[in-house]
C-alpha cells in the first residue's frame, strides 16, 4: 500500500511537469524584432486542442497587439477579411512527421500589411482554425494566444521552459524541473533558486535541473548580463502540502458563502475528479498560498476554504486555480470583471453606465475573475406587497435593453415605464440580463448566472427597475439560458479537451443531443446540472424579486439523441417532461406563484401535459397573422385558429401567443417589403400597413390566454430583423410614437390591452368562438355581464361577413365610439379592405389620450435623433401660418435653449435646428409653441 501511494506521488510529479511543459506555438528564433523573419510551430495537440488530430487545411488567424491597442485583445491589422473564410497567406504547412504540427514564416511587418508604419508591434496574437472558421486551436483556456515582439536590439532574457513561466508553477516536494532560458545575444548567464546561484554560462543559453524540496514559494531568477546591459526573469514553483480531507462546514453551498462579522467567507467550488485547488487573489498576491489550499469533500465532488481577515465592505477580486494551470472565475459569483470588456461600460467620451466600477487587475492574472464582498448594503425595497396579474390575464412586452433606450441601462429603462405603462402592459420580459460572453448581445450566450452583466448598470438599478415595476402594477419576467453555455463558462473550462466539453464533465454532454443548439450542451440529467439550476431559479426569484422565468429553447432539456432530426427532437419525450416537472416543482416550492414560461415547439401531447402542470407555453402564430397583414388569405394561410388553447385542447389558459418576438421577422416589414398590391388598396403603403395591423391586433387581444408584444410592435416597427445582421444593433426609434398612423395604432393597442384586462369574459367565456381561417374572420365571446364579437376583412377587396351577432338589440363598435340596432343577427356587413370592427353588448368607456399626447400628434411632433448630443432636429407640420418658437426646458421647468424663426412660417412641414452644446447629460423637454398651438415632448441629451 505503501508503494502504491509513492507510485501515485510519482505519477502526479510527472503530470504537473509534463502540464508546464506543453507550448501551443513556438518560434524560431525564440526573439525577433517586427522586420526579422520568424517561423512560428503550432502544435494542435496543446492548448485546447480543438484541431488535434484535424485532418483539413489549417489556417493561423492573427493580428497584431500594437502600441494602439488599449489591452491584449485589442488586435490591429487583422489579416484576412472574414475568421470563415481564409486566405492563401494564412494556410499553415502540416509536417511531413507530426501530422498535429504546423508552421507558418513570415516577417511581421511586411506580414501585417494593414498596420500603419509609424505603430509598434508589441505582440502577434492568434488563433487557429479549419478552413470553414472551426475547429479552432487556442491557449490553455480557450484564450487567444500571444508571442512576445523585441522592440530594439538591447539585451534580452525569458525562460522557454516551462512553457508558463509567466504562472506560478504547483509542483510537489522535490519536484526535479527542467529549467532553460535563452537571451536574445550571448551573455554571462546566471541561475538562481531562492537566491542561490545553480549554474552559470557565458552563452545563449543556460539550462538545469532544479529539484525543489522548499515547502511553500521557490523563486528561480536568470539574470544575463553582457557588460553594459542586464536582463533579468523571474518566476515562482510553489510546493504545495498534501490535500486535506474534510467535510463542509454547516450551513454553506457551491459559491460564497459570508460568515458573521464581515471580516471572513467561505467559498465552494464543485469540482469532482480534480487534483487540488487555490483561491488566488487581491488578498494573497494572486499567487498560492497555505491559506488558500482548499480542502476537498469526503466525497471528492467539493473543493472549499474560508478566507480571513477581509475588509468589511471592501470588494476583493478572485479566482480559482485548479491543478495548477487553469484558472477559472467562481461559477456562482455575483460580480465579475472582464479584461476585454470592461473598458467600453464607461467609455471616455459617453455617459456613465456603470459608477465606480472596480477595475480589472491588469499585470496580476488573466482570465475573468470574480469579485465577493462582505458588509454589502442591502436593497431597500419600497414594494413589498406585489400582486401579479393572474396567467389569462398578462400582456407581457418583451424588450432587449440595448435596443429599446439608446443608453443601454437600467436606470433609463426606469423612465420609460410610464410609456409602457400607458400602454396598459401588465409584465415585461427582459431578454437575458445575466452575464454574457462580450457587451453587445442579445444575451443567450451566458457565461455567470448569478451576475447581472455589467453592461446595463449596477445590480441595485436592476432591483430599483424591479421595484419601479412593482409599484405601476408591472410584473418582470426573466429570460433564462440554461440549455446551453459557451467557452467563457467557467463550468466549461473545467472539464474541456479536444475542443469541446470533456466526457466526464459534471455539467455538460460532450456533444449536443439535439438539432438548433448553440455553445455547450447541459446535461439536465445530471444531478449536478439540476442542482445548478435550481439554484439560478431561486436566486433570482429572491434575490431580485422577479417574478418568473422564460426559459429559452426548453425543448432541449433532454437526453434522448436527436442527432440532427428536428422531427424525432418534436416527439414526445417521457424523459423531458420528467425534467420540467421536477424543475416547476422547485420553483413553486420557491414561490407558488411564480411565471414558468417555457420555449417549447414539441408535439401538442407534451405540451398539454406541461401546461396542465400549470407551465405557461410560447405560441408562435408570426407567420399567420403576417400572412394576414399582407393579405395573402387563399388555402386558409392566416389560419389564427392555433393561437387559441382551446384549439390545442390544453385544459387551462396557458398558452402565451405572440404575432412577433425576438426571433421572428416583424409585421410591418414584410408588410411594406412583400404586401398584397392592388388598385385603390396597396398593403405596402405605410398608412394602409399600419392599419392593417390594426386588425390584426383585434384578431389578437381579444383572443383568451396570455399574450406577448415586442417591443415597438405597438409603433408599427419595421426595420428587419435581419437589419445589421439577425442579433446586430438596431435602430431605436421612439420618434415614430408621434407620428399621427402609428400612434393610432398604438392607442389601438392600448384600448384592446385596457378592454382585455378589465372585462373577466376574456378570461373565462362562458361561450367562445371562432372562425379565423379565411379571408373574413369572427371571433365570440359571451359571458352573463358582457358579449363581444369581432369581425373583420383580411382580404385586399370588399366583401361580406356573417357577424353571427349574439343577440339583436344595441351593440356598440368600441374602438371607433358608435353603435348600431341589431334586428336580424345574420344580417351580412360590408367590410372594405383590412376593415374591421370590435362590438361590445353594452357600452365600455375606452381609453384616451392625454392631451398633451393629442397635441402632439396633431403636428407630427418628432425630435430626431433622441438621444441627442451637440445638435437636435425638431420637426412638425403647421395646419396654418403662424409664428414658431422652439424652447428646452430640464425637468425643473427652467428655459435652456430657445430658437424663434423670424416672421410667420407658412403652412406645411418645418424643421427647426436646436442647439445643445454645453447641457449636461439629462432629460428635457422640447417645447413648439405655433401660434395657438403648443406641444411638448421628451429629449434625451448625452454627451
Amino acid at each position: 500500500m505503501k508503494k502504491l501511494r509513492l507510485l501515485g506521488v510519482l505519477w502526479l510529479m510527472l503530470i504537473s511537469i509534463a502540464a508546464v511543459r506543453a507550448q501551443v506555438v513556438t518560434t524560431q528564433p525564440s526573439f525577433f524584432t517586427a522586420d526579422d523573419q520568424v517561423t512560428i510551430t503550432f502544435d494542435a495537440t496543446k492548448g485546447s486542442g480543438g484541431l488535434k488530430d484535424y485532418t483539413g487545411d489549417v489556417y493561423i488567424w492573427t493580428g497584431v497587439i500594437s502600441d494602439k491597442s488599449a489591452n491584449d485583445t485589442d488586435w490591429k491589422a487583422v489579416v484576412g477579411s472574414s475568421f470563415s473564410q481564409p486566405i492563401a497567406k494564412e494556410k499553415m504547412t502540416r509536417s511531413t512527421t507530426n501530422a498535429n504540427l504546423y508552421t507558418i514564416t513570415f516577417v511581421p511587418r511586411t506580414y501585417y500589411d494593414k498596420l500603419p508604419a509609424a505603430d509598434k508591434i508589441l505582440k502577434l496574437a492568434m488563433v487557429f482554425r479549419g478552413a470553414n472558421g472551426s475547429p479552432e486551436g487556442k491557449d490553455t483556456g480557450n484564450k487567444d494566444i500571444l508571442i512576445e515582439v523585441q522592440q530594439s536590439a538591447a539585451l534580452s532574457v525569458r525562460f522557454t521552459q516551462p512553457a508558463n513561466s509567466q504562472n506560478v508553477q504547483l509542483v510537489e516536494s522535490g519536484a526535479k524541473v527542467q529549467v532553460v532560458a535563452e537571451a536574445s545575444k550571448s551573455s554571462n548567464l546566471k541561475l538562481y533558486l531562492n537566491n542561490t546561484l545553480q549554474a552559470e554560462a557565458t552563452a545563449n543559453s543556460i539550462s538545469k535541473e532544479l529539484t525543489i524540496a522548499q515547502a511553500g514559494r521557490n523563486e528561480v531568477k536568470v539574470v544575463a548580463t553582457d557588460g553594459s546591459q542586464t536582463a533579468e526573469q523571474t518566476m515562482v514553483f510553489f510546493v504545495r502540502g498534501a490535500v486535506v480531507t474534510q467535510a463542509l462546514p454547516a450551513g454553506v453551498r457551491d459559491g460564497i458563502n459570508y460568515l458573521p462579522g464581515g471580516t471572513s467567507v467561505v467559498l465552494v467550488l464543485t469540482a469532482p475528479q480534480k487534483q487540488h485547488a487555490f483561491v488566488v487573489g487581491e488578498f494573497n498576491n494572486w499567487e498560492p498560498t497555505d491559506a488558500g489550499y482548499m480542502k476537498k469533500t469526503p466525497d471528492e465532488k467539493q473543493w472549499w476554504v474560508q478566507i480571513d481577515n477581509l475588509q468589511p465592505g471592501q470588494e476583493y477580486a478572485y479566482q480559482y486555480l485548479v491543478d495548477g494551470t487553469l484558472k477559472v472565475a467562481d461559477p456562482f459569483t455575483e460580480k465579475v470583471l472582464d479584461p476585454n470588456n470592461d473598458q467600453f461600460i464607461n467609455p471616455t467620451n459617453g455617459p456613465v453606465v456603470y459608477p465606480g466600477l472596480k477595475p480589472y487587475p491588469t499585470g496580476k492574472t488573466t482570465g475573468i475573475v470574480s469579485v465577493l464582498q462582505t458588509n454589502q448594503q442591502p436593497y431597500n425595497w419600497q414594494v413589498t406587497n406585489f400582486q401579479r396579474p393572474a396567467k389569462s390575464k398578462l400582456v407581457i412586452y418583451e424588450l432587449l435593453v440595448r435596443d429599446f433606450i439608446a443608453r443601454r441601462n437600467y436606470q433609463t429603462l426606469v423612465d420609460t415605464l410610464a410609456y409602457l405603462q400607458r400602454l396598459g402592459v401588465n409584465a415585461i420580459e427582459l431578454m437575458p440580463v445575466n452575464e454574457f460572453e462580450g457587451n453587445e448581445s442579445w444575451g443567450y450566450n451566458v457565461s455567470y448566472y448569478f451576475a447581472p452583466d455589467k453592461y446595463y448598470g449596477p445590480k441595485d438599478q436592476l432591483k430599483r427597475f424591479v421595484d419601479e415595476c412593482h409599484r405601476r402594477g408591472i410584473a418582470v419576467i426573466v429570460d433564462v439560458v440554461l440549455n446551453h453555455s459557451f467557452g467563457q463558462s467557467p463550468m466549461v473550462q473545467l472539464y474541456f479537451e479536444n475542443g469541446k466539453p470533456a466526457a466526464n464533465s459534471p455539467w455538460f454532454n460532450a456533444d449536443a443531443t439535439h438539432p438548433f443548439n448553440v455553445g455547450y450542451d447541459f446535461n439536465h440529467e445530471s444531478p449536478y446540472t439540476r442542482a445548478f439550476s435550481k439554484r439560478v431559479m431561486e436566486f433570482w426569484l429572491q434575490e431580485y424579486k422577479v417574478d418568473g422565468y422564460r426559459f429559452d429553447l426548453s425543448k432541449g432539456f433532454t437526453q434522448t439523441n436527436a442527432g440532427g432530426d428536428v422531427g424525432k427532437w418534436g416527439q414526445k419525450d417521457d424523459s423531458r417532461i420528467a425534467i420540467w416537472k421536477d424543475y416547476n416543482n422547485h420553483i413553486r416550492s420557491v414561490d407558488q406563484n411564480a411565471y414558468v414560461i417555457l420555449e417549447h415547439f414539441a408535439d401538442n401531447s407534451e405540451e398539454q401535459i406541461l401546461a396542465a402542470e400549470g407551465m405557461m407555453l410560447w405560441g408562435n402564430l408570426n407567420h399567420n397573422y403576417n400572412e394576414a397583414t399582407m393579405g395573402y388569405v387563399e388555402n386558409n394561410k392566416s389560419d389564427l385558429s392555433w393561437g387559441y388553447y382551446g384549439t390545442r385542447n390544453w385544459s387551462q389558459p396557458n398558452l402565451v401567443t405572440y404575432m412577433e418576438s425576438h426571433d421572428e421577422e416583424r409585421l410591418m416589414f414584410k408588410n411594406l417589403s412583400f404586401g398584397k398590391q392592388v388598385a385603390g388598396h396597396d398593403v405596402k403603403n405605410l398608412n394602409t400597413a399600419l392599419a392593417r395591423n390594426e386588425a390584426a391586433a383585434a384578431f389578437f387581444f381579444t383572443v383568451p390566454g396570455p399574450k406577448m408584444i415586442w417591443q415597438f410592435g405597438e409603433v408599427g416597427y419595421d426595420k428587419s430583423i435581419d437589419e445589421n445582421g439577425r442579433v446586430g444593433n438596431k435602430p431605436i426609434l421612439w420618434e415614430y410614437y408621434n407620428v399621427p398612423a402609428r400612434r393610432k395604432l398604438y392607442d389601438t393597442y392600448r384600448n384592446l390591452i385596457s378592454l382585455k384586462k378589465n372585462n373577466p369574459v376574456f378570461d373565462n367565456p362562458s361561450s367562445f368562438t371562432q372562425d379565423v381561417a379565411g379571408a373574413t374572420k369572427t371571433i365570440h365571446l359571451s359571458d352573463p355581464n358582457l358579449s363581444v364579437t369581432v369581425i373583420g376583412n383580411f382580404d385586399v377587396v370588399s366583401t361580406t361577413v356573417n357577424p353571427k351577432f349574439q343577440r339583436t338589440g344595441k351593440w356598440y363598435n368600441y374602438l371607433a365610439n358608435d353603435s348600431i340596432t341589431v334586428t336580424d343577427v345574420n344580417a351580412a356587413i360590408t367590410l372594405q379592405p383590412g376593415e374591421y370592427r370590435v362590438y361590445t353588448s353594452r357600452r365600455l368607456a375606452r381609453v384616451t389620450s392625454s392631451k398633451a399626447a393629442q397635441q402632439v400628434a396633431a403636428i407630427g411632433l418628432t425630435v430626431a435623433p433622441n438621444p441627442a448630443s451637440s445638435r437636435a432636429t425638431v420637426r412638425f407640420t403647421l395646419p396654418s401660418a403662424a409664428p414658431v418658437q422652439v424652447t428646452v426646458h430640464n425637468i425643473i421647468g427652467r428655459e435652456v435653449r430657445r430658437v424663434a424663426l423670424p416672421g410667420r412660417q407658412a403652412a406645411g412641414a418645418v424643421e427647426v435646428g436646436v442647439p445643445l452644446a454645453g447641457l449636461a447629460p439629462g432629460v428635457y423637454l422640447v417645447k413648439v409653441q405655433a401660434g395657438a398651438t403648443a406641444a411638448t415632448t421628451r429629449l434625451v441629451v448625452q454627451p
